[in-house]
């Protein structure tokens, strides 16, 4: 029985080790909240949504937020053949919930949204998303500084390791 409880404790040291290791030396970006047409209220007749996709990049986790009126219009989740028409039959998801509506970005591929009532969508109120896996990786440029202080990713890093090992040290003193 002893020798099971020695193995388990290793077992939770060497997982906590790896954990430690993999939050130090991975940085992640935070998924980003996109309002549909640059503001609050702008899923709207008269706004190019295109062009204002065309100045956006969009990762798998991102967010799309709508903010409308929903008593006029709607958010439907079509597919590629139905974005061009503006059909408004055989949707894939209705995203209308109450005027300020969310959608999860949850794939690395294209999204077509479009207002379904009237004829709103011909006037323009449709969009296309193309979400990618993962955003590049920075560059350096030529003229590039390096700074003595570390980034606080780095700091972060730095931290949670010695914390990690302060517990360790203190779990291993207490269970031996």
């Amino acid at each position: 029985m002893e020798g099971l409880q020695k193995n388990n404790q290793w077992l939770i040291i060497v997982v906590m080790v790896t954990m430690s290791v993999l939050c130090v030396h991975t940085e992640s970006r935070s998924p980003v909240l996109h309002r549909v047409g640059g503001g609050k209220y702008t899923w709207k007749p008269n706004v190019n949504f295109t062009q204002w996709a065309e100045h956006q990049h969009f990762y798998v986790g991102d967010w799309l937020y709508f903010g409308f009126d929903k008593h006029k219009y709607n958010v439907l989740q079509v597919n590629k053949t139905n974005y061009e028409k503006c059909g408004d039959k055989d949707f894939i998801e209705n995203v209308t919930r109450g005027g300020r509506d969310v959608f999860n970005l949850t794939e690395a591929k294209p999204f077509y949204f479009i207002c379904g009532r009237g004829d709103y969508c011909s006037k323009g109120m449709k969009i296309a998303v193309h979400v990618e896996t993962d955003p590049p990786p920075p560059t350096a440029s030529p003229n590039l500084t390096i700074s003595a202080s570390p980034s606080p990713s780095s700091i972060h890093g730095h931290l949670l390791l010695a914390c990690t090992i302060a517990f360790l040290s203190i779990f291993c003193s207490v269970s031996v």
